[in-house]
């Protein structure tokens, strides 16, 4: 990694009304400063769905909490981790030891995530991951300064799988992400299968930024599956989907299961071929009158609705912010405990929590995409068929294997 990429890797972003020389912060505050950084992918096959909206996200919540904290204000900085985990340690590195960032959100990689939660552990410092699935992060890789956010994919596959099975889909060949996320998914989703009395009949796996995908969909077709599990995120996705259609899958009566979808991969594949697929997401722009009005306020500086982990971006810094404000102080352990004691309550989010192993419980959302002729406009994409209960979309406390669960 040469000197330009690394310093490429992270640039502040100003926040004009938040100006650290108004003012003086209380003593409870580590450089009187409160500072956050965003690290996800800027500029790869992630960046749609994470990205500079992630950044967005948490500028509009740092300006509603108001710029300060405990008369300390607030800095934001972002960075791209170019779905590299050397990248994304050595950015998460330089921001813990010399720019003294406080926390950081995102790591929309598994790979980079599980890294950072290991450094972070170390450094005795806060990472509060959204948009990457892997259940390691509160199983064997928890920490007790880590927090998983958003989702994980044990509750993406068991919504999912029950979903498929419940259709018929009984014989899974599962194409998947050669990387941390896409083991984990197939992991999960496999367990999800074979406990409902599913079969796994074969899977193949392909590196991230794969763009041609016939030869995996050429063995699954002639592998007797009747669903191709997609172990797969982002463009990886779409390529996947739009391949299967062209490849004629759907006609032989092999159906695709989206392991992870969000809302701009149904746009991107589009509902001609996307129409009745379903999938388990944390949110849904349109389904309530709270997450239309985020919506509203954040399309109008982003051009479009936010997928779930923008949306949850604003939750997870707000809920941060809070804990400082209770805690009277940035300092990771006293944080935390105070994380951990307060329900999370906003748009996306009732009585939700977290526990000790950074598990964030919150209700998931059986989605499924629309026909053609019921979309009402652009991004009228998706509705929501089922609610599932926080207590039953995650992995039970107790099977984690997380050193910190006694």
């Amino acid at each position: 990694m040469n000197r330009r990429t690394l310093l490429g890797g992270a640039v502040a972003l100003p926040l004009t009304a938040i100006r650290p020389s108004e003012g003086r912060a209380q003593s409870g505050i580590s450089d009187g400063v409160v500072k956050i950084g965003v690290l996800d992918d800027m500029s790869g096959v992630f960046a749609d769905q994470q990205g500079m909206g992630d950044v967005v996200s948490a500028r509009m919540a740092i300006e509603d909490f108001g710029g300060r904290v405990n008369g300390a204000p607030i800095e934001l900085v972002y960075g791209d981790l170019q779905n590299r985990a050397d990248v994304g340690l050595a950015v998460a590195r330089r921001w813990y030891d010399q720019e003294r960032v406080d926390a950081i959100f995102g790591l929309g990689n598994s790979a980079v995530a599980l890294a950072v939660q290991n450094l972070a552990r170390e450094k005795q410092k806060i990472d509060v991951v959204i948009a990457a699935g892997t259940t390691d992060l509160t199983g064997p890789g928890c920490s007790p300064f880590g927090v998983h956010w958003t989702y994980d994919n044990y509750a993406l596959s068991r919504g999912t799988v029950g979903a498929v099975m419940a259709g018929g889909g009984r014989r899974w060949y599962f194409i998947t992400s050669d990387y941390a996320f896409g083991h984990s998914l197939e992991a999960n989703a496999t367990a999800a299968l074979r406990g409902l009395g599913g079969q796994v009949v074969g899977s193949s796996r392909a590196p991230l930024g794969e763009t041609d995908y016939s030869s995996h969909l050429v063995r699954a077709a002639g592998s007797g599956a009747n669903v191709v599990g997609i172990a797969a995120a982002g463009t990886d996705f779409i390529n996947i989907v739009k391949q299967m259609g062209e490849f004629g899958l759907s006609r032989r009566g092999i159906q695709p299961a989206a392991l992870l979808c969000l809302l701009t991969n149904v746009k991107a594949i589009g509902l001609d071929t996307a129409q009745g697929m379903v999938f388990t997401e944390a949110y849904y722009w349109d389904q309530n009158d709270q997450t239309r009005a985020f919506s509203n306020r954040f399309a109008r500086i982003h051009g479009r609705p936010p997928t779930m982990f923008q949306a949850s971006m604003w939750g997870a810094v707000t809920h941060y912010l809070k804990a400082i404000q209770a805690a009277g102080t940035d300092a990771a352990a006293p944080v935390m405990a105070k994380m951990r004691e307060t329900p999370i309550n906003d748009f996306m989010t009732t009585n939700g929590s977290l526990r000790v192993d950074g598990r964030v419980i919150r209700d998931m959302y059986l989605m499924k995409a629309k026909q053609p002729a019921q979309a009402r406009g652009e991004w009228d994409l998706l509705e929501v068929v089922q609610t599932i209960p926080g207590n039953e979309a995650y992995r039970p406390l107790a099977e984690g294997g997380c050193p910190l669960v006694r």
